[in-house]
């Protein structure tokens, strides 16, 4: 874990002292082009910033959240970049790095998100919850809820990926049980269901009529 939480500083450290790369300039090119893969490479440069982000501002504001809460609030974060035929892209001007400017979204998207949760019940619940383990098992109720979802998201999906939203979703396992299975660190699990939801909301906006 601490070698990762420093694999992920050296990034960011990295990418916000300098302007906007050869590599970033391209990347965003063949996102802004729908070119294949384009925002599967996106997702997977720039998860581990969002992750800190979420990290950071939880941090900054006393909030404790689990696997799920990451989970949840990165897919807002990617959902939001993708809103409006990429807008927010569109609109970046190349003034500093990428990762600068995807900081920004990133800590307004969740400053909004948490405000909005902070507010519930349920999160209230959350926060007094202290000695709950961080990986709580979803209800049966909202696995059998999103079963639809899970199903268009396995169509899409191979590999590991494709065994960690069957394995989550369908078969209600915990994030251990998953990294035991799959093979992978437990703290990827989450990034993972999360790079899943991104591919299908990408799909969805990809088939999505035009006005």
């Amino acid at each position: 874990m601490l070698l990762v939480s420093l694999h992920i500083r050296g990034f960011l450290t990295r990418s916000l002292l300098v302007a906007l790369s050869p590599f970033d300039r391209d990347l965003l090119d063949r996102c802004l082009a729908r070119q294949p893969g384009s925002w599967e490479a996106f997702v997977d440069r720039f998860l581990g910033l969002v992750v800190h982000v979420i990290s950071h501002t939880a941090e900054a504001r006393s909030i404790r959240l689990v696997s799920q809460d990451f989970d949840d609030l990165a897919g807002d974060v990617f959902l939001t970049i993708v809103s409006d035929d990429f807008g927010l892209l569109r609109r970046f001007r190349g003034e500093s790095s990428l990762a600068t400017y995807l900081t920004v979204i990133a800590r307004r998207v969740v400053v909004r998100d948490l405000q909005k949760r902070k507010t519930s019940a349920s999160f209230s619940e959350l926060l007094d919850s202290v000695t709950q383990p961080l990986d709580p098992a979803p209800l049966p109720e909202e696995r059998i809820k999103n079963r639809d979802e899970v199903e268009r998201m396995l169509e899409r999906l191979e590999g590991p990926e494709a065994e960690v939203v069957r394995m989550y979703h369908l078969e209600g396992k915990t994030y251990r049980e998953i990294s035991e299975v799959v093979g992978i660190p437990e703290n990827s699990v989450g990034p993972t269901l999360s790079r899943a939801r991104a591919k299908l909301r990408r799909a969805s906006a990809d088939v999505a009529p035009r006005a």
